[in-house]
């Protein structure tokens, strides 16, 4: 009955291969998301040999690394031959040793030794995520020796979006020649006429991706060569690569804006146990922090018995500073990303952020004065006979710690980047609960300044 049921399920998939095998690749790897890593595993088994690599070859495919786990060695390692570079290195990478040394051994001397090459580079890097299948011509070529170099090696290439002249004598990068330039260039002039008179535009292997991903942008670039201290091409790194980094950075620094551990995974497919680890962490170190909030309530124990009334806007307070501080961080942290700023900028974010949180401040602090004014006058609530002075209390408690929120959360991703972690550990719910501390010791600062003789 058992194996009835496994034949079963075998024609199952077969039929769901055979159904979808026409689809693009990246919609057929959509669909598989939808199923188990077993029967994706299996599916793919029952695809042409060349869609079945397409589908791996997709970012779409979100459990690559675990699918190809479930192939037999002799199945897998075809298809990861047939694979692009810079995708191979991803699934081993994220595979266990003795899996990835296993199946590495599976692969041709050529690919393996491309292995061997990406995964010695920082996960991070331009070396991690460049691909080593790309064109390069020695400069004495024509350019119809180039264009039928090209027709040759095509089927061999992840993309050909530009042909890299190097030097015949040390094979140094001198230029980089676009298709188009090529098919306009007449076939018997020197391939180096077809390349426009700039230096190429390179980054170093060990360089932050998002740096190859800043220089793609801005010199609106298709692929940008890798090259090593003696000017050698050792692969190139695609637009379609740096979409696909930019969109895992993002989910990434959404999750630790958010408080939460960052996971590549699926909401759906993050297990209880993963989730449950990746948010106790943040939560318990945030929830530390706020029992520091509790202990300055405890020193100002004896100004809160005297006025009541400003336990009532504590929560006013300590708000309006953590999204002023929340909002600049996040400012920071896209700037920083971006490029838009180096860490010796941070002087010229302060001269910004401390007039804009004393105006944003002020703004608050009207705000808040005409709604105390506006309870007391309408009766809805009585704060006292010494209402004007709590009020000109919440106003210049909200100007000091805006303005305190603003700065502390412009600075802290410049800290966080000082020493090597990523801006965007600067998550919102640590900038509130370092502002909620300070908040409460300016708001009580200022109300022991300006009602001491009346209420306290």
């Amino acid at each position: 009955m058992t194996s009835d049921v496994a034949m079963d399920d075998q024609l199952t998939l077969a039929a769901w291969a055979e159904k979808h095998a026409g689809e693009r690749a990246p919609d057929i790897a959509a669909a598989l998301n939808e199923l188990s890593a077993e029967s994706a595993a299996e599916v793919l088994l029952h695809l042409p040999p060349e869609r079945a690599v397409e589908v791996l070859d997709s970012p779409e495919l979100t459990e690559t690394t675990e699918i190809v786990s479930l192939l037999s060695l002799e199945r897998a390692a075809p298809l990861l031959s047939g694979m692009s570079a810079d995708r191979v290195a991803h699934v081993l990478r994220a595979m266990e040793p003795p899996d990835r040394a296993a199946l590495a051994q599976r692969l041709d001397a050529e690919s393996r030794e491309s292995m061997r090459s990406l995964l010695g580079y920082p996960e991070q890097s331009a070396g991690s995520l460049m691909t080593t299948e790309f064109v390069s011509v020695p400069s004495d070529w024509t350019v119809g020796q180039t264009l039928e170099h090209i027709r040759k090696v095509e089927r061999t290439r992840e993309t050909i979006y530009a042909i890299y002249v190097c030097d015949p004598r040390d094979n140094t990068l001198l230029q980089a020649v676009t298709l188009r330039g090529l098919v306009v260039a007449e076939p018997g002039a020197p391939v180096l006429s077809a390349a426009r008179p700039r230096r190429p535009i390179t980054v170093p292997p060990l360089a932050d991706r998002e740096e190859a991903a800043r220089l793609i942008s801005k010199y609106d670039l298709l692929a940008i060569p890798v090259v090593d201290e003696e000017g050698h091409v050792l692969g190139i790194v695609t637009v379609d690569d740096i979409i696909d980094a930019i969109l895992q950075e993002s989910a990434e620094d959404v999750q630790r804006f958010g408080g939460v551990a960052a996971s590549g995974e699926p909401y759906l497919r993050t297990g209880f146990v993963s989730m449950v680890r990746k948010r106790a962490g943040w939560l318990s170190v945030l929830f530390v922090g706020e029992t520091l909030t509790a202990s300055t309530m405890q020193f100002f124990h004896g100004e809160i018995e005297k006025a009541i009334v400003l336990t009532l806007f504590i929560p006013l307070i300590m708000g309006s500073g953590g999204n002023a501080g929340s909002q600049a961080t996040s400012l920071l942290i896209r700037a920083l990303a971006l490029g838009e700023l180096r860490l010796h900028d941070w002087w010229r974010v302060v001269l910004r952020e401390v007039p804009a949180g004393l105006v944003l401040g002020t703004i608050l602090a009207t705000i808040g004065i005409a709604r105390i004014v506006l309870w007391q006058k309408l009766g809805i609530y009585d704060y006292g006979p010494h209402w004007m002075l709590v009020a000109l209390t919440v106003a210049s408690a909200l100007v000091g710690i805006v303005t305190f929120g603003s700065l502390a959360g412009s600075m802290l991703p410049f800290v966080l980047q000082r020493f090597g972690f990523d801006p965007a550990s600067a998550s919102a719910p640590f900038v509130a609960t370092l502002v909620d501390v300070t908040g409460l010791v300016i708001y009580f600062g200022v109300a022991t300044s300006i009602l001491s003789g009346t209420l306290l």
